[in-house]
């Protein structure tokens, strides 16, 4: 059994739960130790005890920690990829992108501890000097999905530890293993005792107790977009800063005037790819009517010849489903959009492989318009649906025309239209002649409407997040 990592500690539990592999429901890849609401309190007394001495540590010694963090995870990429390909379902080379990625996260902050700064201003009163500065937020609890079990905890954890925080690390229960691993790493490179912490568990009990601690000082978030309204309801009561990202139903519109092979290139890597399971996917493809024949008869045959099968398969190009629970959703939505009367033009179907897992093939729902539930809610899983538009007009008001506005995409020959849509997409992200699932780590990661709530995620814009500013006096 895989324990809790609490205050430098390996804490075992009477209970524990299994990791199970959607490629292969026989292969359980460990059992972890169930958390409750006093390991969890233990975990956040933890942090706080710790909290003052690392708020105080220098520069160096955090560039250091997560210099070594990076370093440990980008030598065990492959074998990192290989757990996160069996738990969550991505295919080895999507996973092994991912670990890489992570890695890639913690060297960038190992740089930025060494680049903390403030300013230094002069009063308008005379003789008086003002410095301002940034400073720790306190006690983090970091309530991770289950999509990107590496990078996602990277990008809260690195940037919380890189501004002197420390961290309560509660993983999503379908994957356990990247997250135990990733807590392993930073406390074998030298975290010190409390700083950080892990806690696997359910998020009615570990979720739950963190959300109701006056010990937390800020949380972030990434998930559904109910459980997030349940987060912020809880952080106002408290008054504690937070951080949510959340659903999108992103579009990408294919014009006229587009390149048809960059536009299927966009549209098979940003709907299908990772199974679906991205909250940048592009669900909605909206598609104008001079090339909306020649687009669906083209995706529908390439996604025909996509290779649906275990994740660790050389030949693999679609993994899993990640759980029964997500396959039903998905399965669902392609009934709802059918019964709406979307025409289901290729895939929805439960495949058999040679071991027992979640398989579906991609799906494709065409003839559907913006006001049917399949296109104004999220099904993250490899289904997407095509909604035919008049013109470049319609298709951006169409994709403006979602409580969502994560990621926006178009593919397009044309700078005018390019150039309007960059300025006009409601959308935190937006891609021009590129899929719309796929960003850089050293850039913001967010987006607007119900999708994301505060400060910006990734890259130097973290700060905002996990620092709050002094502004200080003095007379000499």
């Amino acid at each position: 059994m895989k324990p809790l990592l609490i205050n430098g500690e390996q804490i075992t539990t009477a209970d524990a739960f299994e990791n199970i592999n959607p490629s292969d429901r026989s292969d359980v890849i460990d059992r972890h130790a169930l958390a409750g609401a006093k390991d969890t309190q233990h975990a956040i007394e933890a942090a706080r005890a710790a909290f003052p001495g690392w708020a105080r540590s220098g520069p160096q010694e955090r560039h250091d920690l997560l210099k070594k963090v990076s370093d440990e995870i980008m030598t065990r990429s492959h074998e990192l990829g290989e757990l996160l390909a069996r738990e969550e379902g991505k295919t080895l080379p999507e996973a092994i992108g991912e670990t890489v990625r992570a890695a890639q996260i913690f060297d960038f902050f190992a740089g930025e501890a060494l680049r903390l700064n403030g300013e230094t201003l002069p009063s308008v009163r005379p003789n008086i000097q003002i410095d301002i500065t940034r400073e720790p937020v306190g006690v983090v609890g970091i309530i991770a999905p289950w999509n990107f079990p590496i990078a996602i905890p990277a990008w809260k954890i690195a940037p919380a530890l890189c501004y002197g925080n420390t961290v309560v690390f509660k993983p999503a229960e379908l994957v356990p293993g990247c997250a135990w691993a990733l807590a392993d790493i930073i406390q074998r490179a030298g975290a010190p005792p409390g700083v950080i912490n892990l806690v696997t568990g359910p998020g009615r009990v570990v979720g739950q107790t963190m959300l109701d601690s006056a010990e937390i000082d800020a949380i972030s978030f990434t998930g559904s977009v109910e459980t997030g309204r349940v987060v912020a309801e809880a952080c106002v009561t408290r008054m504690r800063k937070f951080q949510l990202e959340m659903g999108g139903k992103n579009p990408l519109v294919v014009l006229d005037d587009a390149d048809l092979e960059v536009a299927l290139d966009c549209a098979i890597n940003g709907a299908f790819f990772s199974t679906g399971q991205r909250c940048t996917a592009s669900s909605r493809l909206i598609v104008t009517q001079g090339i909306h024949s020649r687009f669906v008869e083209e995706l529908s045959a390439r996604m025909r010849a996509l290779r649906v099968g275990h994740a660790l398969a050389k030949d693999t190009q679609i993994g899993p489903v990640v759980n029964e629970t997500q396959l039903k959703q998905d399965l669902d939505y392609i009934g709802i959009g059918v019964a709406q009367g979307g025409n289901l033009r290729v895939g929805g179907e439960v495949v058999r492989r040679d071991t027992e897992g979640h398989f579906l093939t991609p799906a494709l729902i065409t003839d559907t318009t913006n006001d049917m539930r399949i296109n104004r809610e999220e099904v993250f899983g490899p289904v997407a649906s095509v909604i035919r538009v008049k013109d470049y007009d319609e298709a951006l008001h169409v994709a403006n025309d979602t409580e969502f506005g994560l990621s926006s995409g178009i593919c397009t020959t044309s700078l005018r239209h390019a150039s309007h849509f960059k300025r006009n997409a409601e959308a935190g992200m937006v891609m021009v002649n590129l899929p719309t699932a796929g960003v850089d780590y050293h850039v913001p990661f967010g987006g607007t409407k119900g999708s994301s709530y505060g400060a910006r995620e990734q890259g130097s814009y973290a700060r905002e997040f996990f620092t709050t500013v002094k502004t200080a006096y003095t007379l000499p």
